[in-house]
Parts: structure tokens; sequence; C-alpha cells
């Protein structure tokens, strides 16, 4: 369990029991007291406010009012909240669509100004359409979740990417890309991407992709997708 896996348990176990002893929050995480209580001095500085009571029946209380989770998501982790809202959307089925706006706004509104940054660069890679109704889906698998931080990576550093390939047939290949575009034709996911040893783009199905990893120290330049009248970017609410 890494370290941001540590401080979210900590805040939901304080947020669900009100209050905890430092015994019960290293047995919850699995770590020793010493590291529970640099965790606490780590919250603290991230802005959360944890009183401490000494005493029988005493312990940690979070300050609900201090709760400011959504300064601490990174770049990726919201834009996998938007493109999820923007893949309902685009399935028509979004049945609180004002309500997950309005959600969504808040959490954009209070992220540094760097993460609104790449936030917007991330954005620009998104494009949404719909599929046809005579598309047939028989092998439509799950995609792997290492592939959104690997995207998120070579998107914002435009850096080459690599990853196997598995194509209509079942045959694998080894691929080495420049990422253009992210495609979404609910229920299908696409990296649109150029390939240099195709000389072209190519539309790479998400569920078929596995390995992906950003080739460090590399770089290209970016290129105009051409899609078809139905696709559209996808327009974020940035202020």
């Amino acid at each position: 369990m890494n370290i941001r896996q540590r401080h979210d348990i900590i805040v939901r176990t304080l947020r669900r029991n009100g209050m905890a002893t430092i015994d019960e929050l290293a047995q919850e995480v699995g770590a020793s007291r010493r590291t529970v209580l640099r965790d606490i001095s780590a919250l603290r500085d991230d802005g959360f406010v944890i009183y401490s009571e000494s005493g029988p029946g005493g312990g940690l209380q979070l300050d609900p009012q201090s709760m400011q989770t959504s300064a601490r998501l990174s770049v990726g982790e919201v834009f996998a909240l938007l493109i999820s809202v923007a893949a309902m959307r685009a399935a028509h089925s979004l049945p609180f669509s004002d309500l997950a706006d309005a959600g969504l706004a808040k959490i954009e509104k209070s992220l540094p100004s760097d993460k609104v940054r790449d936030l917007r660069r991330f954005l620009e890679c998104l494009h949404i359409g719909r599929i046809s109704p005579n598309q047939d889906l028989p092998d439509l698998g799950d995609i792997d979740p290492a592939l959104l931080p690997a995207f998120e990576e070579a998107f914002l550093g435009q850096s080459l990417m690599q990853f196997d390939y598995r194509d209509a047939k079942g045959a694998m290949t080894r691929r080495k890309v420049e990422p253009q575009a992210m495609l979404i034709l609910q229920p299908l996911w696409y990296l649109v991407a150029w390939d240099p040893e195709r000389d072209g783009f190519r539309h790479f199905r998400m569920d078929r992709i596995s390995a992906p990893e950003r080739i460090v120290g590399s770089s290209f330049r970016r290129r105009h997708v051409h899609f078809e009248g139905d696709v559209s970017r996808y327009k974020d609410r940035l202020g």
C-alpha cells in the first residue's frame, strides 16, 4: 500500500468512525504507529484539521469542514471522472447530468493552476462520437487500468509509447506509436496514434492494448487528426 492509499484510508476511517486511535489506524492500513503518525502529520500539512484527544476514550478526530479531498486529486483522476461522464452522456445513460456537471465543476475549480493547465492539455486530446447501431461487438473486453496513467505521461510529455496489441484475429504485435487523440464511441474506446512504421494514423481499440509504457527520452510533434462530422472535441468547462 502506497502513501496516497494510506492517506485515503485514514481519512475515510476518521470520517466513518468519528474517532479512532493510532493503533486502530495502524491496523487499518497495515503499518506501524510511527508510519501512521507521519501520515497524520502529512495530512495536517495538506490542510486536514485533525484533533487529538488524550486519555481513556480519546483518539484522533477529523474536522468535517476540512475535508478538501478534491484538491488532492491527480490530473489523471479528474480526467477519468470527466471522460466517464462524457462516455455516459454519449451513450444517453446519464440521468442526473446537471448534478454530475455541477459536481465536476466544483472539483475543477479546486485544482491548482498547474493541474488545470495539464487537464486542459489532456482534454484537448479527447474526442467523442456515436458508434453505428449496426456495429458488431462480439469480443469486447476490459481496458487495462494501467492505460490511463500511461496515456497521461505520453500525452502531456508528448512522448512516444509502446504496447502489445491484439488484432481482430488474435495476433499479438508490439507497437510503437505517437499518441495523438483518444476517441470514445461508446462502448468502444480508441487510441488514435501516428504509427511511424506504417507512416499513417491507426485506431487502436483500448480493450486490445496491454503492457503500455511511455518511451523515456522520446518526443514527437502534434498532428492534425481528421474525424468524421459526428465526432466532436470534448468541451471542458474550466473557467
